[in-house]
């Protein structure tokens, strides 16, 4: 992880978080990975703001954020987050605008 460390501190961006976890996923689809996020996560990341309007609607009383897996979250194997079998993916220095590389 040091060598993406390396480029997102190069890179920049919310400390380079944004970029590593770009990294990360393009890095995956390249080398034919596992992706770190499933269909279950990402209906969970989208239900966020019809639930929040939900809430808003009942004077910002709770509301549950649904179990979209029905409790297999519970065992399901966790996500191998090593290098494994990837970490081929570079990344092409671009000048930002208004710089120049003299």
């Amino acid at each position: 992880m040091q060598k993406i460390g390396a480029m997102a501190k190069q890179i920049g961006g919310h400390g380079g978080m944004d970029f590593m976890m770009d990294w990360r996923l393009i890095d995956c689809l390249r080398n034919g990975l596992p992706l770190d996020q499933d269909v279950y996560d990402a209906a969970a990341w989208s239900c966020i703001f019809p639930l929040s309007e939900k809430s808003l609607s009942k004077r910002s009383n709770s509301v549950d954020v649904p179990d979209f897996t029905r409790g297999s979250w519970k065992t399901n194997a966790p996500v191998e987050l090593t290098l494994k079998g990837g970490g081929t993916t570079g990344v092409i220095n671009v000048e930002k605008k208004g710089e120049s590389s003299n």
